[in-house]
């Protein structure tokens, strides 16, 4: 059964009269307005991971009207609007949900991605520690990865370094790490490390065009002709508009 059909039986099961229990509804017990208001939340951000962002609001709106200081309520309305490019309600949100729950690492972690998109890396920079703080967060090495990322865009090349390799302690299987870590290591001449790093992130994901323009600077250091040309030529045809391209044509 699909999680969303599954999701909306269990809400109408929840919202329909219950005879035998005593009550006209279970919306009147605790546990009833409990269930009801996370069978909501899920089900908005069903809609949400679909990318039907209108109509998430529904049942967010309905779990916010059982409790409308819920912090999975909120952070899920916090996401909506944030994918709808509504940055001052998408901070209403997420400092409602922080009101509630201020330690919460998830949450931390995702205002933290919010600010980071909005270019506020030194905000952002501060939830993302705060949110790392918690050695039990099982998503830990991707709070690290935030912080190296944003802390190579504030400019500390140190901190960033050893941030991402925090990250990849906690997890090697992080791409995005990687490539940083690639970048780097090839910034600073240590060229076999960010063949390494590099050669990990290729084992996990796709090309975009940063990584190509890595690859070709990383295969003409090591006199791998083939392999430069073959980059440039997966460069030129993906990515011939970007900043990325001009480079690498710079460069030739």
């Amino acid at each position: 059964m699909p999680l969303r059909l599954a999701l909306l039986l269990l809400v109408a099961s929840l919202t329909t009269g219950c005879v035998s229990s005593g009550y006209d509804s279970p919306l009147h017990t605790g546990k009833g307005r409990d269930e009801a208001r996370a069978a909501y939340v899920q089900l908005g951000l069903g809609y949400l991971q679909q990318g039907m962002t209108e109509r998430a609001k529904a049942p967010l709106k309905k779990a916010l009207e059982l409790d409308s200081n819920d912090a999975d309520a909120n952070a899920a309305l916090a996401l909506v609007f944030q994918a709808q490019a509504e940055p001052e309600l998408a901070a209403q949100y997420f400092q409602k949900a922080l009101a509630s729950r201020p330690a919460d690492p998830r949450l931390l972690n995702n205002y933290g991605s919010f600010l980071f998109q909005q270019k506020r890396y030194d905000l952002a920079s501060d939830y993302f520690q705060q949110a790392a703080a918690d050695t039990l967060y099982p998503e830990r090495s991707r709070v690290f990865e935030n912080l190296g990322v944003t802390s190579m865009l504030l400019g500390q090349r140190d901190t960033a370094r050893q941030q991402l390799e925090k990250a990849l302690h906690l997890n090697q299987r992080q791409p995005r790490a990687l490539l940083e870590m690639a970048e780097l290591s090839f910034e600073d001449r240590h060229y076999v490390p960010a063949r390494d790093y590099y050669e990990r992130f290729s084992l996990l994901s796709g090309q975009n065009a940063r990584s190509l323009l890595l690859g070709v600077r990383l295969a003409t250091v090591h006199e791998e002709r083939d392999k430069a040309a073959r980059f440039g030529q997966q460069l030129e045809r993906l990515y011939p508009g970007t900043p990325e391209y001009q480079q690498y044509l710079s460069e030739q």
